[in-house]
């Protein structure tokens, strides 16, 4: 005869495992490397310099939680590389549902939403990403490039403005020099 007592505690047991199993972990705390990158960028010598320092960032950026999240990531970035944006979209939907916490997630979903030329959605997560992590250059850019996709050019040219104040070797920056979609209003070639 079948113990129901044991069972249901068994059944619990089991539910509260799979549950823990399916909990994704606190994003590392990189907020003292971030600072130290953006200061170095803001003073970099050169573009050369700066690409350097930019691909540290991404790396910070690109540090998922765990093994799990880490390979939703790395799956949809190379998915969104070339160019299976429906897998991609896939694996980052999975990933901010599994991590709701990890800016990334919603960073690079957003980016596969600026690709398929969705600039509403992608303003979506990247006001998500932003929120999490407001220090978040790339995502900050993505935005002021969604917004210009949106028609949305006042709003765009301050979120790049305020993307360059930290990173002033943002490839994005022709966009604001004299002449450029962004570039400030009063500002003649």
């Amino acid at each position: 005869m079948i113990n129901t007592r044991a069972l249901a505690f068994s059944l619990a047991i089991f539910a509260a495992n799979v549950t823990l199993a399916e909990t994704c972990p606190s994003a590392p705390d990189h907020n003292v490397a971030l600072t130290q990158l953006i200061e170095r960028i803001q003073q970099a010598p050169d573009e050369r310099s700066a690409r350097v320092l930019s691909d540290q960032m991404w790396a910070l950026w690109a540090d998922a939680p765990d093994e799990a999240s880490q390979e939703l990531l790395d799956k949809g970035m190379a998915r969104r590389s070339s160019y299976d944006l429906l897998g991609a979209r896939t694996n980052f939907d999975r990933l901010v549902e599994y991590c709701p916490e990890y800016a990334e997630g919603y960073n690079q979903r957003a980016f596969v939403s600026f690709l398929s030329g969705d600039f509403e959605g992608a303003l979506v997560d990247l006001d998500r990403a932003l929120a999490l992590s407001p220090r978040h250059i790339a995502a900050l850019s993505g935005k002021a490039l969604s917004l210009m996709g949106a028609g949305r050019m006042d709003e765009a040219r301050t979120v790049l403005e305020a993307a360059m104040a930290m990173n002033p070797w943002l490839p994005e920056r022709g966009l604001a020099a004299p002449g450029g979609p962004l570039a400030p209003v009063d500002q003649d070639i």
